[in-house]
């Protein structure tokens, strides 16, 4: 994520066009199909995959945890975009490196790609790269919405809320108030969006009354399809209940009923949400929809969430499509944090970008969580050729690691591996049917 002075020189000025260059995203090779889990679950045909949208959540085995898939996706990046190592770790020589882990529910990774940003654009950046990992592990207890576990200018919107947390630190399950996350996530959304409108029109991003038009793409952090769906048609909605002279036969079309609605009001008001998600479908299709694919098949990346998002947008794209395109992102982390900013495709390339597999982790055995000292029992023949994995934690909790030959044949022959449910029930326990899904990790 550099800006305009190239790595080595001397002499910086002011970092113009600071964003991101090259990208690696890394998800498990093992699925559970959201149709058998709804069978396991106990829930109604089609509660997972109609109701969320989602097809299938990966999972990790007790052969993958947070430092394998960080130390994956980092090594994937540096060779595929021929970076020396030299530039950041002490093997290579280097221990002048600077760099914290961020923590904030989903938005975690935002907030450090914001803090790598600002590093850049500040007096002590030295011209080298800044290289940012957003990675998690996140399950939920039986019963708890598991179906969802799996720039320019910007403006950003807190709270302390009680909607997602950790208050037992002994546990690795959240408690989770699914309504109010959900509450909470759209509440975000319109605060954003509205400071963002109004910064955008500042710098004259946006110099209609509508960002809709201003922006050729909308994404969003995923926790599944259908909140998705909901989102940009959240959009559509603030920008028809500010709009001095809206437009019934046009954009707004069948909202007229809903024109003295306030709009906090309307986070759970169905008539409103069927009639604002038809309103929106066309542009939905098109500005927003190409960027879901991955995590429908995968499931909910919590903090990598709408970066994954990110990745296959632009890997949906050739670069003559992307180039001078504004994007609009819109992260949130339960708590809460949330940013809404933008980005736009350049046609810098140094180094070349790479984008391949999103890594994302759903399920873990938890029997073994907190074990030590614990050998890995998963099979290291299903995991992607390169991926590292764990080989043993010893009895003061301190782990090894191994890397899977690239060379290496696997079992999935490079394909993602189908689980079925049967194959999982000691990292699945049945559940009664699960409460309205929350919006975060």
């Amino acid at each position: 994520m550099p800006g305009s002075s190239s790595v080595g020189d001397q002499h910086y000025g002011w970092p113009q066009e600071v964003g991101i260059v090259a990208m690696e995203v890394y998800f498990p090779s093992q699925y559970v199909d959201q149709t058998e889990l709804e069978q396991f679950d106990g829930v109604s045909a089609g509660k997972y995959t109609i109701g969320l949208g989602q097809s299938r959540m990966g999972f990790c085995s007790d052969r993958e945890d947070i430092n394998s898939l960080c130390l994956t996706v980092v090594q994937r990046l540096m060779e595929r975009n021929n970076i020396s190592y030299s530039e950041l770790f002490e093997d290579s020589g280097n221990t002048d490196m600077e760099g914290v882990d961020t923590t904030n529910a989903c938005f975690g990774g935002t907030a450090a790609v914001m803090n790598a940003v600002n590093w850049i654009e500040s007096s002590s950046w030295d011209g080298r790269y800044a290289l940012v990992i957003a990675a998690d592990i996140a399950v939920y207890a039986s019963g708890n919405a598991r179906c969802t576990g799996g720039a320019g200018v910007r403006s950003c919107h807190m709270q302390h809320v009680y909607d997602f947390y950790k208050p037992d630190m002994a546990s690795e399950y959240p408690v989770v108030d699914g309504k109010l996350s959900i509450q909470c996530y759209l509440h975000a959304l319109d605060s954003c969006y509205k400071v963002y409108c109004r910064k955008a029109k500042q710098v004259n991003i946006l110099k209609g009354n509508s960002l809709l038009d201003a922006a050729d793409a909308f994404l969003f952090h995923q926790p599944y399809y259908k909140l998705v769906m909901k989102s940009f048609a959240r959009i559509l909605l603030n920008d028809f209940l500010s709009d001095p002279d809206p437009d019934y036969k046009g954009r707004y079309a069948g909202l007229e009923a809903f024109r003295d609605t306030k709009l906090e009001d309307t986070y759970f008001d169905r008539n409103i949400e069927s009639a604002v998600l038809a309103a929106s479908k066309n542009l939905f299709e098109m500005k927003t929809k190409p960027s879901t694919g991955l995590a429908v098949q995968v499931g909910n990346m919590y903090t990598p969430s709408l970066y994954g998002g990110l990745a296959y947008f632009v890997a949906s794209n050739t670069i003559e499509q992307l180039v001078g395109k504004r994007v609009v992102l819109f992260s949130y982390g339960s708590g809460l944090a949330s940013a809404m900013f933008s980005l736009r495709v350049t046609e810098h390339k140094a180094p070349g970008s790479a984008l391949e597999r999103l890594f994302e982790e759903l399920f873990k055995n938890s029997d073994n969580v907190g074990q030590a000292p614990y050998n890995p029992i998963g099979s290291v023949n299903v995991l992607f050729p390169g991926t590292w994995y764990v080989t043993a934690i010893d009895s003061m909790h301190r782990r090894k690691y191994e890397r899977r030959p690239l060379s290496q044949s696997s079992s999935s022959t490079g394909d993602i591996c189908d689980i079925n449910m049967a194959e999982v029930k000691r990292q699945v326990q049945p559940t009664e049917p699960p409460p309205q899904a929350a919006a975060s990790q």
